[in-house]
């Protein structure tokens, strides 16, 4: 038998949220400093969905990788939330820890440089999706060096979940306004997700230092996204998934 533990992981400013269920328990909540340490705490047959972009091109079409594309015609007004994902050389283009704000704007200077002659047409990178780049790098660095890891940690979206467990209709309201959280978005997923299992309670602790309210309900509804894994219920965007050149497999899954 599995363990049929169930993980739904979000980034933070603290390094990862992870909402976790055991089988027959009611779910955990913990922040971990990385996503190696993260699994380190966790039985290897443990189903994780994570919102973080797995799989990354060597060139950019137009719209991003081909799950960015196919996923935001789902969403709508939510749509904007689907960051494009430029290429591999773009993500690798700085790799350095930033001491001041002026090297973090210039590496995102060079990392648009580089992604404007590795996509068609030519497109350089939001900051916000730049603000993830340390974060993709960690999980596909540990998704090269363990390929066992690929039958257990996919690639989901918050924004496409919350849409898929809602009957194929996207969140009317939004989780952030001008970058402040918004209650009455947070409240629809609240109940969108109690309806799914979760205690209410449980929804309404304050998250862990270190993470926001926000990418905590985002990894709770990662979690249900890897019980739908699990019993395979959830479905890839593309089906089938992509690889891209390590062989990784390149899907949103919900």
């Amino acid at each position: 038998m599995t363990s049929g533990v169930l993980v739904g992981v979000d980034g933070c400013k603290a390094g990862w949220i992870a909402v976790r269920r055991d089988r027959g328990a009611s779910p955990s909540i913990s922040v971990f400093a990385s996503f190696a340490e993260l699994l380190d705490a966790l039985p290897t047959d443990a189903i994780v969905a994570v919102d973080m972009p797995i799989g990354l091109p060597d060139f950019s079409q137009r719209g991003g990788r081909g799950p960015e594309a196919l996923v935001r015609s789902l969403l709508g007004q939510r749509q904007s939330s689907v960051f494009s994902i430029p290429s591999r050389a773009a993500l690798y283009a700085d790799i350095s820890d930033f001491t001041t704000v002026e090297a973090c704007y210039e590496a995102h200077r060079r990392a648009s440089d580089v992604a404007k002659t590795t996509s068609d047409p030519p497109r350089g990178v939001s900051i916000q999706a730049f603000g993830i780049f340390a974060k993709i790098r960690e999980i596909d660095a540990l998704l090269i060096a363990r390929p066992e890891l690929r039958t257990r940690v996919y690639e989901s979206h918050p924004e496409v979940a919350f849409c898929r467990l809602n009957s194929e209709k996207a969140m009317t309201l939004p989780k952030k306004v001008k970058g402040a959280v918004n209650p009455a978005g947070m409240e629809e997923r609240k109940a969108l997700l109690c309806r799914h299992g979760y205690v209410r309670a449980f929804l309404d602790q304050k998250p862990p230092t270190g993470a926001a309210a926000d990418d905590f309900l985002d990894a709770a509804v990662m979690m249900l996204i890897a019980g739908r894994l699990a019993c395979g219920e959830a479905r890839p965007f593309p089906d089938p998934p992509l690889a891209d050149r390590f062989g990784i497999p390149v899907a949103i899954w919900a």
